[in-house]
């Protein structure tokens, strides 16, 4: 459901995917004018109910600020479902609407698919079950957050939007040296929008509206640069990202061996990475419902070997 950079990101992973194969791309656009690089067919968005008896998996590619919150519920009534909804703060609140819809429909959802949160979350997990006495910390960038440029894009004014989320030195620094620190949010990322705005747009009010976005900037230290559309073409056309996540611990009976396990991302394109993570997540879905699950998931309920293309033989063989 949607064709823009996670869409397409998508469609890449179905193609190297020997057990998966992309029906169609629904799309909210007219389609005449949207063509799939697959060739895969397009489709009204609101034409997607007649095709329930085709789809295995809907793969839901909208941005987590205003379109999955209606979407996902929407499809999980008619489709088994993944989506990618990165709004930490609200992952409960969707989880239950999801979880209704889906449980109304006899479906199977999986929500909240992607590298954080996602195979992120899985890691903290994982990390801290082996390490129990111990602190987690996780540091986003520098790179570009699809999510939060979505969200910039739809300020009023916008014309378009880069959002990078960028570490603080200082506080990676003490983390990884075992110091275990304190930290608010603040203190570990800032956030820098390039924005290029719509001719004779109020600058300060979008500037405001921006830095004051509850769950997104809000609660960082955030800088707004205004730039033009050929400067953003220029210097600001790739997605890069990254991020790590440590887990620093104690054992002993005293605590006193230290242990840290780090877990680390280096992505070239954001959204071909997170339509990787979502197709594989696809694959997991499709096996939960076969197996007769229904409902809202997210990937703490996933295992690994629901995620591999790979059978269980092979994967005692390999690792």
């Amino acid at each position: 459901m949607g064709y823009g950079n996670l869409a397409r990101g998508v469609e890449c992973a179905v193609l190297s995917s020997g057990d998966m194969a992309l029906r169609a791309v629904f799309t909210r656009r007219d389609p005449a004018v949207v063509r799939t690089r697959s060739g895969a067919p397009v489709v009204e968005a609101a034409r997607a109910g007649e095709y329930g008896d085709e789809i295995d998996v809907m793969v839901l590619c909208g941005g987590s600020a205003s379109d999955l919150p209606e979407q996902t519920p929407r499809a999980a009534a008619m489709f088994d479902v993944v989506d990618s909804f990165d709004t930490h703060a609200l992952i409960e609140e969707h989880f239950h609407r999801v979880d209704e819809a889906a449980r109304g429909g006899g479906h199977a959802a999986l929500i909240a698919c992607g590298w954080d949160p996602g195979l992120f979350s899985m890691q903290r997990m994982l990390s801290a079950a082996v390490l129990p006495r111990g602190r987690d910390y996780t540091f986003w960038g520098r790179g570009v957050s699809q999510g939060h440029s979505d969200a910039v894009r739809r300020v009023p004014g916008v014309r378009d939007a880069r959002q990078y989320t960028v570490p603080v030195r200082k506080a990676v620094d003490a983390v990884r040296a075992g110091k275990d620190p304190e930290l608010t949010v603040r203190q570990k990322h800032t956030r820098e929008c390039y924005v290029v705005p719509e001719e004779g747009a109020d600058l300060g009010a979008i500037r405001e509206a921006i830095v004051s976005m509850p769950h997104y900037f809000s609660d960082y230290d955030t800088t707004v640069k205004f730039i033009t559309a050929e400067e953003m073409e220029r210097d600001h056309r790739g997605m890069p990202h990254g991020g790590f996540v440590i887990r620093s611990g104690v054992t002993g009976m005293e605590g006193e061996h230290r242990q840290l396990i780090e877990y680390s991302l280096k992505l070239d394109s954001n959204p071909e990475f997170t339509g990787s993570v979502l197709a594989a997540c696809a694959r997991a879905v499709y096996r939960k419902r076969r197996e007769g699950a229904v409902g809202c998931f997210t990937m703490a309920d996933v295992t690994l070997a629901e995620l591999s293309e790979k059978t269980g033989k092979k994967l005692r063989a390999l690792l």
